[in-house]
C-alpha cells in the first residue's frame, strides 16, 4: 500500500505544471472532448509508466542493495532539482495532427510527450524502489489523472491561477526527502 500511495502522491505533485499538464489543457481548450480526452491520458500513461515501472524492477533486480540505494537516492535529489525548472510546451506539440481522433490524438502525443519527463523517470525509481510492480503503475497513473483530468475539465481558464512556482518547490522538496530519506537508509526494503 506505501508504494501506491507514495507513487501517487509523488507523481500528482511532480506533473503540476508539466509539459503533459500543458498539452492536457491544450487539448481540451482545442478539442473540447473531455472524455476521449481523459480515456486517452490513462491509456498512454499506462502504457508508458508501465514500462517505466518494468525498466525500474530490472535494474532493482541488476543492482546490489548498496548500489540501488545510491542510484535512486541521487536519481530522486536529481529529480527534485529539476523539478524547479519550469516546463513549456513546444509549438509543435501544441498542435496535434488530425488522424484517429481525438482518443488517438491524445494517446500518441501523451505518450510521445512522456518519454523521458520527470514523471516518467519517477515511475523507474519508484519501481526500482519498491517491489510491488502493480502498486507503482497504479499510482503513477492515478497521479497524473489526478493532475491531469481537472486540467482537462478546467480547460485554459485555470492555468494561469495556479501558483505553479509554489507547487514546483514544494514538488522539489518532497523528491529530496524521498532522495534523501532512501539514501540514508530508512527507506531500505525488507
Amino acid at each position: 500500500m506505501e508504494a501506491l500511495l507514495v507513487s501517487t502522491g509523488m507523481v500528482a505533485i511532480a506533473e503540476i505544471g508539466d509539459k503533459t499538464q500543458l498539452l492536457s489543457l491544450v487539448l481540451s481548450a482545442r478539442y473540447r472532448r473531455p472524455l476521449p480526452i481523459i480515456a486517452g491520458i490513462l491509456v498512454a500513461t499506462l502504457a508508458n509508466h508501465w514500462l517505466a515501472a518494468l525498466v525500474g524492477e530490472w535494474v532493482r533486480s541488476a543492482l546490489g542493495p548498496d548500489a540501488l540505494r545510491w542510484l535512486v537516492g541521487l536519481s530522486f535529489l536529481a529529480v527534485a532539482a529539476w523539478t524547479l525548472v519550469p516546463d513549456r510546451l513546444d509549438e509543435d506539440e501544441a498542435r496535434p495532427r488530425r488522424g484517429g481522433g481525438v482518443f488517438m490524438v491524445t494517446v500518441v502525443a501523451f505518450f510521445i510527450a512522456e518519454m523521458g519527463d520527470k514523471t516518467q523517470v519517477a515511475t523507474v525509481l519508484l519501481a526500482a524502489r519498491f517491489d510491488a510492480l502493480a502498486q507503482v503503475v497504479a499510482g503513477t497513473t492515478l497521479g497524473m489523472l489526478v493532475a491531469n483530468v481537472p486540467a482537462v475539465l478546467a480547460g485554459h481558464l485555470a492555468a494561469p491561477r495556479l501558483p505553479l512556482g509554489w507547487i514546483r518547490g514544494t514538488a522539489a522538496v518532497l523528491f529530496a526527502a524521498l532522495g534523501l530519506y532512501v539514501l540514508y537508509g530508512f527507506g531500505a526494503s525488507s
